[in-house]
């Protein structure tokens, strides 16, 4: 069911607080590109390439989102640093932001104001501040890095008064390196992970013995396995950042050819994220399939069933379509005795919860109901918003793929930019909740290392719990039959 093809259909919304138009005190980028920005309703919804990053950088009586910021709200600053890598690399933003800086600083000096190159060297460390905080590891690439330290050494250049520039520049030189470093363990720690075995199963005879443990023997409470799920899932999907998101605009973009360093990095954190949900599928699949007893089975489906449902109350929506997947997965599925015995009322609510017509209206009320739970929440177990992470990046590509990046006079489209970066804020919101609920080693453990069967195994217990009933599944049995025993 998630890798069907969602169209997504939601209209664009002006999602810019605080972009008013500039007034004449403001700069909506320089004496020739303020021509350049066209805003509408006081929001600024396109505008040239050079415009725009002229736009970003602050003056000695202008500073983007100098309200929004205040209330910490992130949103041309953001948005453009976000976007602005599908049009150009970051060290070659980063780059031209300096030129704009040092022309800005010699006119300055040119006129002895002193007291206006403080202010505006203090506008500048902000920016590059905001800059390092909400993407980082752009810095990882040693040309950005570069271009970042040429601009912090030209800005101390006129710090012979106080040390006020060189302070603040130091201490965000220290946190930046501080989450680069941190960056780097976790890339470390990727490279000694392994996905879960894969369980085979033996030559016609996939039933595992009566002594092996299954998931009822580390836990039988469906609450307490969601919220090891819940702990799963926040700890994965906190390693996804929000340039990770924008690789999904720049593989598809046939019209911007630059491709960033990293890339690679950046695609694995999607990718692992969308391969625990695959994992997660096929154990469930396997811990269905491999009971020998048709009662134990009904047991094993009812209590996904309640662990499903208890992922929905939480919150945790990715968890429950995986679940739900597992159990729609044709191995379990055509186990029609085993579902018989199954008291289906429960799932048949959660598979309205995930039905996907009209684009997936249902999941998305529910979805917008935990969003504003989220909202008000006084605490984070209020907090926890995890949604159904394949749908999220169909929202995304889809939104890139019906509006263009340039509009006929070669602006940008900035307001399909504003779009695209709610969307990746919202997200990123709900993945810095901080998990409420005890941590249980041993049961995260056995759902992270435990075996799971290839789709070859599942079809083969399938089978032996419960033989196959029509020509298709005949054919399908001997042909598997004959496989195995060749291989063996």
């Amino acid at each position: 069911m998630p890798r069907k093809s969602v169209l997504f259909s939601s209209i664009l919304r002006p999602s810019c607080s605080g972009q008013g138009q500039p007034s004449m005190g403001e700069r909506g980028g320089g004496a020739s590109g303020s021509r350049d920005l066209i805003f509408q309703d006081g929001c600024l919804i396109s505008g040239s390439l050079e415009a725009l990053i002229e736009h970003l950088v602050p003056t000695v009586d202008y500073y983007p989102d100098v309200s929004a910021w205040i209330w910490r709200k992130k949103t041309y600053i953001f948005t453009f640093l976000l976007s602005s890598r599908v049009f150009t690399p970051p060290h070659d933003l980063l780059a031209r932001v300096g030129q704009i800086c040092l022309e800005q600083r010699q006119q300055l000096e040119a006129r002895s104001e002193k007291a206006e190159l403080k202010s505006f060297s203090a506008k500048i460390v902000q920016l590059l501040k905001q800059w390092t905080e909400a993407f980082p590891y752009d810095f990882q690439d040693e040309k950005a890095m570069a271009e970042l330290k040429a601009i912090t050494y030209r800005l101390t250049q006129c710090e012979e008064e106080n040390g006020t520039v060189k302070k603040a520049i130091t201490q965000m030189m220290q946190s930046l390196l501080l989450s680069l470093a941190a960056r780097s363990q976790l890339q470390e720690l990727r490279e000694k992970l392994r996905s879960p075995a894969v369980d085979k199963g033996p030559v016609l005879k996939a039933k595992p013995p009566a002594t092996q443990k299954d998931i009822l023997g580390m836990c039988c409470d469906p609450l307490v396995l969601a919220q090891q799920l819940t702990h799963i899932e926040l700890e994965r999907v906190s390693s996804i950042h929000p340039e990770d998101l924008m690789q999904i605009i720049s593989h598809v973009d046939s019209r911007d050819n630059h491709r960033c360093r990293g890339d690679l990095t950046k695609t694995y954190s999607l990718e692992a994220y969308d391969n625990w949900f695959n994992c997660l599928s096929m154990l469930v699949a396997t811990e269905v399939c491999r009971v020998v007893k048709k009662k134990h089975r009904t047991r094993m489906l009812e209590f996904f069933i309640d662990v499903a449902r208890e992922c929905f109350n939480i919150g945790n929506f990715n968890s429950m379509m995986a679940i739900i997947s597992g159990m729609n997965l044709s191995p379990v599925a055509r186990l029609k005795k085993t579902w018989s015995k199954v008291k289906t009322a429960k799932f048949d609510v959660l598979e309205h919860h995930m039905d996907p017509s009209s684009n997936f209206c249902n999941y998305r009320t529910a979805l917008q109901g935990a969003t504003q739970r989220s909202q008000m929440a006084n605490s984070n177990r209020e907090k926890i918003v995890i949604p159904v992470f394949n749908l999220f990046v169909k929202d995304i590509y889809f939104l890139h793929k019906i509006h263009t990046n340039h509009l006929p006079n070669g602006h940008i489209n900035f307001k399909k930019f504003w779009e695209i970066s709610r969307l990746i804020h919202e997200f990123m919101t709900w993945t810095q909740v901080e998990c409420p609920f005890e941590k249980d080693k041993k049961i995260q453990s056995y759902l992270l290392t435990a075996p799971i069967y290839s789709e070859e195994a599942l079809f083969i217990a399938s089978f032996e719990s419960e033989g196959p009933e029509n020509h298709m599944e005949k054919d399908s049995w001997k042909t598997l039959r004959t496989t195995l025993l060749n291989r063996a």
